[in-house]
């Protein structure tokens, strides 16, 4: 049974609506209701959904945060990598991302915002459901999410991608419905698709309420701003005009997102050109947009929605035995054309040289020395590049510390002159605010590890911080705090012989294999990449 979304007038069974209103019209809501707190996803879905969306991409902290909260999924860490690095959304850069940070930099906070929104969603809707139904109505939350990322680059409006945002969600009381109550999706569905039931009527007439407001309860339930829940409300019908301020063009770019979804998943259809000549009626003039513009514009989205969906592993569903040609059209031209332009690629360094593959017990890659070298080179061509801020080069080394040594928690603390002492400003891993606030220390004489360090200029690796003779030179409130520490490395950073902070950064095991002559002078690159930084900003 086909399951799209088709583009409806809103003239049909209005006799039907007015007879169901007899119906119940609490139990079908209230199932779906409890199957929300009952779902063991969907409240931390919510909770992730809601804490994404509220990071603003125009505060250096929300790159820091939004980094730490891929990077704590190793799941959405790989599968935002994987997308960064298709043909689809690499930038003109050849070299492979390795770090959340140069993904952030290099894509766009909002884009990379975006996209892990729509990977979580994958990943909370996909466990255990209905995969037909399910899949049917992500693809189309996907679909309708790119097509309103494309519509937001052509905006006047600032921040204009909250509408992929909106697009992403406008269907969710569907997909809740898709998850839970199959019987009543797939009869709901089926109204709309012989053509006498708009999306809205037969939800009246199926369920007794509308899923539209539904939709409005569950984003309300995840706390997501009311600028994206207004703007998941439909204008009234007919041909609109030019929107008169943000939250009218959203309503209207949300809603184009989502009728046009059928002309990418079921492109070539010979009712696509119908669905599109309505679109252009109802849209053309409020969104400026001509068939060229609008073919363009799917053309665009429709790349993008199948990069996403191989990504964040939305595979095609399977009937007798056979994938659905649509999506498996899709997917093949995706990796054709990839494959084909990975052979023409000059490369610095293979992909596959980059991947983490083996550890040693404490942690640390075996690759390590490779990921530094990336890693160098990642923060020299960001460096080149001159338009970064402060903060998202100090965010990529420490990430790069992070993940190419096998650290659980790295930090960058500075000296503070007017308090007299050292904080923590910026950390990867481990993120507690407590923790954090606690990571500070008076800057006075003393004879222990961290200050004879600094005092020195020489950057220390411990190798197994319970001996007793590096024990002795532990700072109590290294004891304190980080009680269960094993190994670590302290980099003092100076200039013109003064101390002004330090590099930290350790594990809970003890790290045995040492360090490498070349992985410690790729340890000592990044540091001079910090400092450099740091004199020059």
């Amino acid at each position: 049974m086909a399951t799209e979304l088709r583009y409806k007038e809103n003239s049909s069974c209005i006799g039907d609506v007015a007879s169901t209103k007899k119906r119940p019209t609490t139990s079908t809501k209230e199932n779906l209701l409890n199957a929300m707190s009952d779902d063991p996803n969907l409240p931390s879905l919510g909770g992730s959904i809601s804490y994404i969306i509220q990071l603003s991409s125009s505060e250096d902290e929300s790159i820091r945060q939004l980094s730490h909260f891929i990077l704590s999924d190793v799941s959405l860490a790989q599968k935002i990598l994987s997308l960064s690095n298709s043909i689809t959304f690499r930038t003109s850069s050849t070299q492979a991302i390795t770090s959340i940070t140069k993904a952030i930099f290099l894509l766009g906070f909002d884009t990379v915002r975006t996209c892990a929104l729509a990977i979580l969603l994958v990943d909370g809707m996909m466990s255990g459901k209905r995969a037909e139904y399910v899949r049917t109505e992500l693809i189309h939350a996907l679909a309708a999410s790119m097509i309103g990322r494309e519509l937001a680059r052509h905006s006047q409006f600032k921040d204009g991608e909250e509408i992929a945002v909106a697009a992403l969600f406008k269907n969710i009381g569907r997909l809740l419905l898709a998850a839970h109550d199959h019987d009543k999706y797939e009869a709901m569905m089926a109204c709309i698709e012989q053509g006498t039931h708009t999306p809205e009527q037969a939800s009246m007439h199926v369920l007794g309420f509308s899923l539209s407001d539904f939709t409005e309860t569950i984003l309300e339930k995840w706390n997501i701003p009311a600028i994206i829940i207004q703007a998941i409300k439909n204008k009234s019908a007919g041909t609109l005009n030019a929107p008169k301020n943000k939250q009218e063009w959203m309503q209207q770019a949300t809603e184009l997102s989502d009728k046009a979804v059928p002309l990418i998943v079921k492109a070539g259809e010979s009712g696509n050109l119908e669905l599109e000549n309505k679109l252009l009626v109802r849209f053309g003039k409020a969104l400026d947009l001509s068939k060229s513009k609008l073919d363009l514009l799917i053309n665009d989205a429709a790349e993008e929605a199948a990069a996403l969906q191989v990504n964040a592993n939305l595979l095609p569903a399977v009937k007798n035995g056979k994938i659905s040609a649509d999506m498996k059209d899709i997917e093949l031209h995706l990796h054709d054309g990839e494959d084909v332009l990975a052979e023409l690629i000059l490369m610095d360094t293979a992909a596959d040289d980059v991947q983490v593959v083996q550890r040693y017990p404490s942690g640390k890659p075996h690759n390590a020395s490779v990921l530094l070298s990336v890693a160098v080179q990642d923060v020299a061509e960001m460096m080149v590049a001159n338009n970064y801020k402060l903060s998202e080069l100090i965010m990529l080394i420490l990430e790069h510390y992070y993940t190419s040594l096998g650290f659980r928690f790295v930090t960058l603390c500075l000296r503070d002159e007017q308090k007299h002492q050292y904080r923590a400003r910026s950390s990867i891993g481990r993120n507690d605010p407590e923790y954090l606030n606690a990571f500070c220390f008076p800057a006075i004489l003393s004879t222990d590890l961290f200050y004879l360090a600094m005092a020195r200029d020489i950057d220390l690796f411990i190798s197994n911080a319970v001996e007793p003779k590096v024990r002795e030179l532990l700072p109590p409130w290294h004891q304190n705090l980080l009680p269960d520490t094993r190994s670590f490395i302290v980099l003092p950073l100076t200039f013109n012989k003064k101390p002004i902070g330090f590099i930290y950064a350790d594990r809970e095991f003890a790290a045995p294999e040492g360090i490498t002559p070349e992985e410690t002078r790729l340890i000592k690159t990044l540091k001079g990449q910090i400092l450099t930084a740091l004199n020059l900003k």
